[in-house]
């Protein structure tokens, strides 16, 4: 028996309360190491007062999900004292046996040391308040983004000065302007309604200079290229007349150098009320200038990146913390929205993410909060900051395998397990699943314009756990390479447009939507990834195969088939791939 596999950590994405009454328990074990787990649990005060045997009461737990190192074993279970001690016996393919509990791995143990309450795991109660909240609407969202200077221009008087005739077929430069605005949005929201979307994930659109708008002078207005607050607050009545969340975009992590208060620093130094809202080293502040406009080395202040111009904001500072609240609480309190994306989340403290967290669930109980992360987030997805993040690190294994070819069937298939199992259940539920985005090349060029190929790669992503994004045009499939060439303007003339791949995205859509209540990790089967490209994966009578080899395969098990692409009944080709349900 390996011990050094052997691990459980009370508390966690190893044991934590799924609802009022249910706690759901992993133990990891090294890879084909053991054959059997067992848990014994109950209500830990019950051995003394009511002379309780649960102690005695092994009851088997599931073999879940694996990666190249490790098994992971599952089990929901209820107690009506809501309150819990459990341990684990352990038995490997020898027939040697250990128990497994607060004091580590146990071989030699007699009654007494058994009945003793305080050798046992614990969760001392089912804390509700402290239980990870994932909105029940969230898993039944497909996210649409949208880059407002891109997306439609619907009012031309509102064009900033030197706009660009709108083409889609153009390499815009970075400080180029279009005039996509929010009337645009307006007169397109029955698109997104026919094309299937229910929630709009917005890039910033407060008052800044650039197109990009990450640059923000005023938190408390709508860029004025963009329209304003009345036009603003129809767009959102009008988007949830039509079944449509709106998700913002929070720039939170710095600030503008053209705000208020950064333009305050620069005049009056040290002595500016504002001093302390950012990480100033001395003073004057100052940096020099490059060719790069959003690149400078030398800045005497912290910034993000290099970008002298975003000065980044100090969110220890109580007066920082109160302001950037209000704001966060103003656009939910004025209009209605359902949701925040949190740019470089990961670079602001979690004391501040924490009060977020609780100011903007106060107001709404069901809020979704989404932070920007693109490594491993744990710390952020414990119940009391973060629904979810930006999933690029999983998304990322699939573009790896699928596109790339850098790792095989089976690499992804551990690879994706193994992030999985770095959060709980409800956490993996709430993770944003985006192929691309204004941040990366666009997915159809990524994979050298293959069309079957991008069917395959959503028809993937689109049965995983979490909440599918899709980036706007793809639909009609847009091209581009990385910033800014992913941020053309929107291709709304019809002869440009991919139809036939916009119908298979309308229709994948439906199928999501249908299938989202089974995407339970706890269910989730891989039932095979080969080396030569066959993937199989189920989850109850869900059931999904994918090739991704370059020979055609014999598939068998794909009945009531509920989307499929290069499959002819029997045999599945290169690239292709059948979702279905079983009876």
């Amino acid at each position: 028996m390996d011990f050094t596999g052997i691990y459980h950590r009370p508390e966690s994405e190893y044991a934590f309360i799924v609802d009022s009454e249910t706690m759901r328990i992993r133990l990891r074990t090294a890879k084909d190491d053991i054959e059997r787990v067992e848990i014994v649990y109950g209500d830990p005060y019950a051995i003394r007062s009511l002379k309780s045997d649960w102690y005695l009461k092994k009851v088997p737990m599931k073999k879940g999900l694996s990666t190249d190192l490790y098994d992971y074993w599952t089990i929901s279970v209820k107690e009506p004292k809501h309150r819990l001690a459990y341990g684990f016996y352990i038995t490997d393919y020898e027939g040697h046996q250990a128990l497994y509990n607060d004091q580590g791995i146990q071989l030699n143990y007699d009654e007494n040391y058994l009945k003793n309450e305080n050798n046992y795991f614990r969760m001392p109660f089912f804390q509700t308040i402290d239980m990870f909240k994932a909105p029940e609407w969230v898993k039944h969202t497909v996210w649409y983004q949208i880059f407002p200077e891109r997306f439609a221009n619907g009012n031309p008087n509102l064009n900033p000065e030197g706009t660009k005739p709108w083409d889609s077929t153009v390499h815009p430069g970075r400080q180029d302007f279009f005039g996509g605005d929010l009337q645009g949005v307006i007169d397109h929201l029955d698109h997104l309604v026919d094309l299937g979307v229910n929630g709009i994930y917005f890039n910033p659109i407060f008052k800044a200079p650039s197109n990009h708008k990450y640059d923000t002078e005023d938190y408390f207005e709508i860029d004025p290229h963009f329209g304003d607050k009345k036009l603003f607050k129809k767009l959102v009545e009008e988007a949830h007349k039509r079944g449509i969340k709106v998700m913002l975009d929070a720039v939170f992590n710095h600030i503008g150098d053209q705000s208020e208060q950064w333009q305050d620093v620069v005049k009056n130094g040290e002595q500016s009320k504002y001093a302390d809202w950012f990480h100033i080293h001395d003073f004057p502040v100052h940096y020099t200038p490059t060719d790069n406009f959003e690149f400078a080395d030398d800045a005497n202040y912290e910034t993000f990146d290099y970008t002298p111009h975003m000065p980044k904001l100090n969110t220890a500072n109580p007066e920082v913390q109160d302001y950037l609240l209000s704001i966060a609480t103003y656009w939910i309190k004025e209009f209605d929205i359902d949701a925040w994306r949190l740019d470089v989340a990961n670079e602001i403290d979690h004391h501040f993410w924490r009060r977020f967290h609780d100011e903007t669930t106060a107001l709404k109980p069901d809020f979704y909060i989404l932070g920007e992360i693109w490594h491993t987030s744990q710390p952020w997805l414990q119940g009391d900051q973060f629904t979810g993040v930006m999933n690029y690190a999983y998304t990322e294994a699939i573009k790896e395998h699928f596109i790339e070819h850098r790792i095989s069937a089976k690499q992804m298939k551990n690879e994706l397990n193994r992030q999985l199992m770095l959060y709980s259940d409800l956490a993996d539920s709430m993770m944003f699943n985006v192929l691309d985005s204004h941040d990366t090349a666009r997915i159809k060029t990524l994979a050298h314009d293959d069309v079957d190929l991008v069917k395959q790669i959503f028809a993937f992503t689109f049965i995983q756990p979490g909440t599918p994004s899709i980036y706007y045009g793809t639909e009609y499939g847009m091209t581009g390479e990385n910033d800014p060439d992913d941020r053309k303007p929107m291709v709304w003339d019809s002869k440009l447009q991919d139809h036939d791949f916009y119908d298979f995205m309308q229709k994948l859509i439906k199928v999501r939507k249908s299938i989202a209540d089974d995407l339970d990790v706890q269910d989730l089967k891989w039932e095979n990834a080969t080396e030569e490209g066959l993937i199989e994966i189920s989850f109850g009578n869900l059931y999904a195969v994918f090739n991704t080899g370059e020979n055609e395969i014999k598939v068998e098990n794909a009945k009531q088939i509920l989307i499929q692409n290069k499959f002819d009944g029997a045999n599945l080709a290169s690239k292709g791939f059948v979702i279905s349900k079983q009876a």
